[in-house]
């Protein structure tokens, strides 16, 4: 029995009746096929934040990567047995390590010296960053650690009054990460009016937490973080499974020139031979060749039933468009151009893709060692106004240096001290050396501020 009154609907059903309503509401939690309400959560609320789902007792592992698929000593072995890849590694390292720098405030504007002291000190700290190898040899360990491992360590020797003596470079394979209740790095914290340095990395020896380090006696900085990790991917694990190919191919090569009966080829016996003797001749021919890389070459007489039927299999491929694949694979990995390893190109294309190459892959590395070296001025030389500053373009040749820089002053983007410091100059003492300025037909104008 229906009973629908003006503006309202209401629904009477006597017990023998079947409810044949279709208003109920389409999209909400009780509609046909609804999503329903939600489970109730089982954790607490204050495990809102958690960075990822790690492994319960985390902490526990006393194995580096101990829960990553592949292991530090792996990555290191695949970067050290592909020539081509320790090839490319070096390489970026030469780029990276032959660029001039320098230590300057970031307010051009600011007196010189004001932050002359300040800025010498630093300097010098960096010159020797660990008290024993110049900056470009100190940078080319880091990058060693970056390219490989991802997994850039820097202890930080104090002196007894606490401050800042010397960053020295460790095994970063040897670091395993501390993380909190939320997955990430412990921070200090304060307790009854002290400062709390919580251990954040624990440093592996012979198979046991040897030391535990916290963020303000380790750098632990890996240049490609992911949200799901505490360690970092380097660009050798990025492509293991290229450099994996190509060691093959390399062994596949080396045992042309090494191993076997030169050619792959099939040679008849004749018919009245048993497995055994086939077996004893193979034996002998094989001998024959071992050790004495020159009887490959060198042709032989033999019975003429043995010599009589003749296939040569295959010729291996020494070099084709599949080597040329892997380097390009490897040189995209490192954004280092393939001109040299390669088949020619022109000029113009070459000299692009190296342009390109230095753009997207050097840059990166630079803005990473700069930052690097800014967070320590800020925390531990107490001048956040301070900054490492890289010389603009990197070039070696002298005309091309000159070109750039006369450009960047004549139109105000660099001042004369900040050319001269590119070119590893002492700045010059006038103040207008410090104000950026434009060239016009009367001379050089000073830039209104």
């Amino acid at each position: 029995m229906v009973d629908r009154s003006a503006g309202t609907r209401s629904w009477s059903l006597s017990p023998y009746q079947v409810d044949v309503r279709f208003d109920a509401p389409a999209s909400g939690e009780n509609g046909w096929f609804g999503p329903l309400e939600p489970m109730t959560p089982l954790a607490p609320p204050d495990v809102a934040g958690r960075q990822w789902d790690y492994p319960s007792g985390y902490n526990l592992a006393t194995t580096v990567r101990n829960f990553e698929a592949v292991t530090f000593a792996t990555l290191r072995g695949l970067a050290d047995g592909y020539d081509l890849l320790r090839l490319v590694i070096e390489t970026r390292k030469d780029q990276t390590a032959r660029q001039s720098w320098s230590i300057a405030a970031r307010d051009r504007t600011a007196s010189a010296a004001a932050n002359a002291a300040r800025i010498a000190a630093a300097t010098q700290c960096f010159a020797k960053p660990d008290g024993r190898h110049c900056f470009a040899d100190w940078l080319r360990i880091l990058l060693e650690e970056v390219f490989v491992t991802d997994a850039a360590a820097l202890y930080m020797r104090r002196d007894r009054a606490g401050r800042l003596a010397a960053l020295m470079p460790l095994d970063g394979a040897t670091i395993k990460p501390v993380i909190d209740g939320f997955g990430r790095t412990p921070e200090p914290y304060m307790e009854n009016g002290a400062l709390v340095y919580p251990a954040a990395y624990q440093q592996v020896l012979k198979g046991y937490p040897a030391i535990d380090y916290s963020v303000r006696d380790l750098i632990y900085r890996p240049r490609n973080l992911r949200v799901n990790r505490v360690y970092g991917l380097s660009p050798v694990e990025q492509i293991i499974t290229t450099v994996n190919i190509a060691l093959r191919r390399q062994m596949y090569l080396l045992d042309y020139f090494t191993n076997g009966n030169i050619p792959d080829s099939l040679i008849g016996v004749p018919e009245n031979w048993t497995p055994d003797q086939i077996a004893s001749y193979q034996k002998y021919w094989d001998a024959y060749f071992d050790g004495d890389l020159g009887r490959r070459r060198r042709a032989k007489f033999v019975p003429g039933g043995v010599a009589k039927t003749f296939i040569q299999t295959k010729e291996p491929e020494l070099k084709g468009p599949f080597d040329e694949w892997l380097a390009r694979i490897v040189c995209f990995a490192f954004s280092i151009s393939p001109q040299a390893l390669t088949q020619t190109m022109n000029r113009a294309t070459a000299e692009t893709q190296k342009e390109l190459a230095e753009e997207e892959g050097l840059a990166p590395i630079l803005s990473w060692a700069k930052s690097l070296i800014d967070d320590v001025l800020a925390s531990e030389f107490d001048a956040p106004d301070l900054e490492f500053v890289w010389s603009v373009g990197g070039e070696t040749d002298p005309l091309t240096q000159e070109t750039i820089l006369s450009s960047f002053t004549s139109k105000g983007i660099m001042t004369i001290n900040e050319a001269r410091a590119a070119l590893g100059r002492p700045p010059l003492p006038e103040a207008s050396a410090n104000a950026p300025m434009a060239l016009t037909a009367s001379g050089y104008v000073p830039l209104p501020e």
